[in-house]
């Protein structure tokens, strides 16, 4: 019996357990085999694969590897590569020329971009008219626009062509374009009418007018539009593509599933980066010095505020003179307020991604989020106050009526400060919002800094007003 189950353990592991699909792709390139059977093997493999064991050859492997696959199939790997630039510089001139040229515009640019000035002049000479023309589009937008971001490899057709010379079409131009999911229909003059389902073409009668599978209503963005601006409407369809128009609604190009994949890690990392407190992102290939560039100007403007944080602390030195004990429970009070904070910035920031949010749903946030402080803070009062006066009594023989009074206070504190965090978490990425600048620029960092200036005041303050002034401890 123990013997079986071994055995079906095994069985189970070999099942479930995943190939190595780079190795693979490496012992076939390397086998002694013809070169037809190792070029049909290995075009079995996804590009991405191909793209990982490329990067594990020899530069002897690479050459014989370029030599087997033509200049087309090299460029469908080419854009999978993390360092293409390296890749590029073992080609001639004329082949890498031609290798980008076979690229969809938007991945010939990213490689272009991650070349030498001087080598990126000298392949932009040696293209074709038609790809300097798609690449010069493309880079006309600016960064954060649509436009940057497109592709033109789509398949369109006209409007008032008939079902069999729509499918005529859409088969001639399948053989450089292969995002044909989705066929777009033009008029004479290029302007944007509406899409058809490939599926839907594929199986109308031949006699079927062409205009009653078109849909008109598809949706559609246009490349001077932000990025940001665009991000929660192109989740939102989950469309293979989505057209990009220019002002007169003539189409340019597509945002593709995986533009779009690509667009949201990008700004989901930019994000992330600027919680943390830095003015971009950071990789593991950058400079010590590219690195606190990035994060220096962040933490001068936090040292200011620090520095006002700690001033407000001096202004009550009579109090913490009078009730050394309090400054004990300082970071409690501190770090609560910080991590709320950090928490109603981290919702509110998720929030106004989406450009549909309106005043009211905006203002049913804030109210929300405070809810949420003052009934966090009412429980962690209360157990503040319970727990901190049983240790301020037991552990440091205090009088049971100044611990609770103090440990009160503290629970006080606790709430106060948590739910003005709340508030200050909501209301200053909103404003940050309202006067058009990026609202995850009210970082982590800084949320946590102005909370600590709210939180030592309203400590302090208390401290003073009810265990001093009011109770005379």
């Amino acid at each position: 019996m123990k013997k079986e189950q071994e055995n079906i353990e095994k069985a189970g592991e070999a099942v479930f357990s995943k190939r190595d699909f780079k190795q693979e792709i490496l012992d076939i390139l390397r086998s002694k085999e013809r070169v037809s059977v190792i070029k049909e093997k290995i075009q079995d493999y996804h590009d991405n694969d191909i793209a990982s064991a490329l990067e594990e050859m020899s530069k002897e492997e690479r050459r014989r590897f370029y030599q087997i696959f033509s200049v087309e199939e090299i460029s469908d790997i080419f854009p999978y590569l993390d360092k293409v630039e390296d890749f590029i510089e073992e080609l001639d001139a004329e082949k890498a020329a031609d290798i980008i040229e076979k690229m969809d515009a938007d991945d010939a640019i990213d490689v272009l971009e991650e070349l030498e000035e001087e080598k990126r002049e000298e392949l932009l000479q040696l293209l074709e008219e038609g790809a300097k023309e798609d690449i010069r589009l493309i880079r006309s937008y600016e960064e954060e626009e649509i436009g940057s971001r497109m592709s033109t490899n789509y398949v369109s057709i006209l409007r008032n062509a008939t079902i069999k010379q729509a499918m005529r079409s859409v088969v001639e131009q399948a053989a450089e374009n292969d995002n044909i999911t989705t066929i777009y229909v033009v008029d004479e003059n290029g302007t944007f009418y509406g899409a058809i389902e490939l599926r839907d073409l594929v199986v109308a009668r031949e006699g079927t007018p062409l205009e009653e599978i078109i849909s008109t209503s598809y949706p559609r963005v246009y490349a001077s539009e932000s990025i940001s601006g665009c991000i929660e409407q192109l989740k939102d369809y989950s469309e293979d593509s989505i057209p990009v128009l220019d002002e007169e609604n003539r189409l340019l190009g597509v945002i593709t599933s995986e533009d779009i994949i690509e667009v949201v890690d990008e700004e989901l990392g930019e994000d992330y980066a600027k919680l943390a407190g830095m003015t971009e992102e950071s990789d593991l290939d950058e400079t010590v010095w590219t690195g606190m560039k990035k994060r220096l100007p962040w933490l001068l403007a936090l040292l200011a505020l620090g520095l006002v944080v700690s001033t407000v602390v001096g202004a009550f030195e009579k109090v913490i003179q009078g009730l050394a004990l309090i400054v004990c429970f300082q970071s409690l009070i501190l770090d609560m307020a910080g991590n709320v904070g950090t928490q109603s910035l981290a919702v509110t920031i998720r929030v106004l991604m989406d450009e549909k949010v309106g005043g009211r749903e905006k203002l049913h946030l804030v109210f929300r989020e405070v809810k949420i402080g003052f009934s966090n803070g009412l429980i962690l009062g209360i157990l503040s106050f319970a727990f901190i006066g049983l240790y301020i009594t037991v552990g440091k023989h205090h009088p049971m009526q100044s611990s609770f009074l103090i440990s009160g206070c503290i629970g006080i504190s606790l709430l106060v400060s948590m739910v003005i965090s709340s508030l200050m978490g909501t209301i200053i990425p909103m404003f940050f919002h309202a006067i058009k600048v990026d609202p995850a620029v009210a970082s982590g960092p800084l949320i946590t800094t102005v909370n600590d200036l709210v939180a030592v005041t309203t400590y302090y303050g208390l401290a003073w007003f009810l265990l001093i002034y009011l109770f005379g401890i």
